[in-house]
């Protein structure tokens, strides 16, 4: 059964996570597929730019953690964000449910993102015994030093509204598809050539991120997933309790 849809609205290919029963997590499936829906939008010249959008209460709950995380799962999710960044069309987020670590480098990854009132983001790495390595080359540059520090560090649950102001995403807006489109008018509008060249101007100081720091934030990753704490901290996760240890309340 797929997990990944893929649609065209009037040159906009719409693709929607569709995994609403493990809450979108970043299963080899999902990112397999959703990479290869992302090159079949980059090479069809009747696509203008991409929405990324979910079904459910949920847009990405981070990695799929009852698959397990190895070394090659996160060298696949550093490869599907940086297809992302590099994508030579638009791609807007559209978001109206919850963002979870890994879902986050997602969101910052798009070019433009609309975050609906159902919207919430947390990154929750630092609960279960690792750290938000890969995604802060997508999320760093969009919010300010102090938002990162406080979020990253608490794993502190915050709403769209806070999302927009701290940079992560680009609106919080009450009618999310309504915003949308007004989005996707402009860019209809506009010409491919004109997107495609101004684009990597946008995006540059991503990739600048993904040369320098790519594969030793992605090796990181891997040996924090692979460690003795973080084994508990997803054990403690799965069977929902408080892992050994954290410090009574």
């Amino acid at each position: 059964m797929a997990l990944v849809r893929y649609a065209v609205e009037r040159g906009c290919a719409v693709i929607t996570l569709d995994s609403p029963r493990n809450r979108n997590a970043l299963s080899a499936q999902l990112m397999r597929e959703l990479s290869t829906h992302l090159t079949t939008a980059a090479e069809s010249d009747d696509i203008r730019c991409v929405v990324l959008t979910h079904t459910g209460s949920t847009f990405c709950a981070g990695g799929d953690l009852a698959e397990g995380v190895s070394a090659r799962t996160t060298e696949r999710f550093r490869d599907l964000l940086r297809q992302v960044v590099e994508l030579p069309k638009p791609v807007l987020g559209r978001i109206d449910g919850h963002v979870r670590a890994a879902g986050i480098g997602l969101v910052g990854a798009c070019d433009i993102v609309v975050a609906g009132p159902r919207t919430t983001f947390a990154f929750t790495e630092v609960r279960i015994g690792v750290a938000p390595a890969i995604i802060t080359l997508t999320t760093l540059s969009r919010m300010s030093e102090r938002a990162a520090a406080r979020y990253c560090l608490t794993g502190e649950t915050f709403d769209a509204t806070t999302a927009a102001a701290t940079g992560l995403v680009t609106v919080a807006a009450q009618d999310v598809d309504t915003e949308l489109e007004r989005m996707l008018e402009a860019i209809r509008g506009c010409s491919p050539q004109g997107l495609a060249e101004t684009k990597p101007l946008t995006t540059r100081g991503v990739l600048d991120a993904f040369d320098a720091r790519a594969v030793t934030l992605q090796q990181q990753s891997a040996r924090l997933f692979a460690s003795p704490e973080a084994q508990e901290g997803m054990a403690a996760f799965l069977e929902r309790r408080q892992p050994r240890w954290a410090l009574p309340a």
